[in-house]
């Protein structure tokens, strides 16, 4: 499927938009494209004549198996999600897409049930097709893992006082402009002496670095040999078990909304987050997380830091909520939604 062209702040609407009919940056038209790629499934759909479809965020896929009278599963954690007012112009696409999601036999929500869908805000569903919707559970990450030998990042770590973990994920634009908010944050005199973990979600070796309360840079094997009193540790890639270790040390998390992230975070790891959102997404569920008091939704430089400040203070008030939260989180969403499948295979 075509995806959009990347800008300064995640993808670039005026390229995209102009995308739709001009050749722009290497990608051909969309229309071509979109117009490519349905021709090539449906040849697909006409060799395998499949019994079932699932779909997760493929539109084009969940249209041919309508007209085709064929089953389908569309997998999702949104549907109509609430806009800022200045993305309204948003809205009529909105419609558009969520009209081709409602086309499926099974909607399968990848989230707890009502009370507890982080996504309630990216839902919206109308009446009609409730009843065709399934809340499966969050899609957590269930891997088992054969426990290694400590790295050098988790022996550095293991007995250090509080600090924060900030996460960079998504594409190449949305990670850099968060890592440039989050330089901005560190640059202030309140954050100066505030010990963090910044994951670049790049698999770049030369990014891991130790500044340490000297002010002096150091590797992560140099900075355990020597003892530092480290401020901030920059990794481009943690491994499962360095992230599952920095996630039950550190006493909260700065993200910018993303619903996987946040399900691991709030509902396995019961640690308080503090949300720099970059898409309407994100906004909604950081807003539905900060009115069940899991966490606070931050909008600029400022604002984050009080966010801390005001979770540090409060901090037996999240983990009591934290608590009840993961307590009645649904981390089995794969497992049910296999068990989905395989009913509907079988009638």
């Amino acid at each position: 499927m075509p995806t959009p062209i990347d800008g300064k702040y995640g993808p670039s609407v005026i390229l995209s938009m102009l995308n739709f009919l001009l050749p722009i940056s290497g990608n051909p038209p969309l229309v071509r494209q979109i117009s490519n790629y349905l021709k090539n499934e449906a040849k697909l759909y006409n060799k395998q004549n499949f019994d079932l479809v699932i779909n997760d965020g493929d539109m084009g896929s969940n249209v041919l198996a309508k007209k085709r009278k064929i089953n389908s599963v569309f997998v999702t954690n949104q549907f109509r999600p609430k806009l800022l007012r200045s993305h309204f112009y948003f809205y009529p696409s909105l419609i558009y897409i969520s009209k081709q999601i409602a086309n499926a036999t099974k909607i399968i929500v990848a989230d707890s049930a009502p009370p507890n869908t982080i996504c309630e805000y990216n839902l919206n569903f109308p009446d009609k097709i409730k009843q065709k919707v399934v809340y499966a559970g969050h899609f957590s990450n269930g891997m088992v893992t054969i426990p290694k030998p400590k790295s050098d990042l988790e022996k550095l770590i293991e007995n250090a006082d509080s600090f924060g973990y900030w996460m960079q994920t998504g594409n190449r634009s949305t990670n850099e402009v968060t890592g440039k908010k989050y330089e901005q944050i560190f640059h202030s005199e309140e954050m100066r002496d505030k010990k963090r973990i910044v994951s670049h979600a790049q698999n770049d070796p030369s990014i891991d670095k130790v500044i340490g309360g000297d002010g002096r840079t150091y590797s992560i094997s140099d900075a355990l040999e020597r003892n530092i009193d480290w401020i901030q540790i920059d990794v481009g890639f943690l491994s499962e078990q360095e992230k599952d270790t920095v996630l039950n040390l550190c006493k909260y998390v700065v993200i910018n909304g993303s619903h996987t992230a946040m399900g691991e975070i709030l509902g396995i790891k019961a640690k308080p987050i503090v949300g720099i959102p970059v898409y309407d997404e994100h906004t909604n569920q950081l807003r539905w997380a900060e009115e069940k008091g899991l966490g606070i939704l931050a909008r600029n430089t400022q604002h984050v830091i009080k966010a801390i400040h005001y979770i540090q203070s409060n901090y037996n008030k999240y983990v009591d909520r934290l608590a009840e939260f993961a307590k009645n989180f649904d981390r089995n969403g794969a497992q049910n939604t296999a068990k989905i499948i395989a009913e509907i295979l079988e009638s």
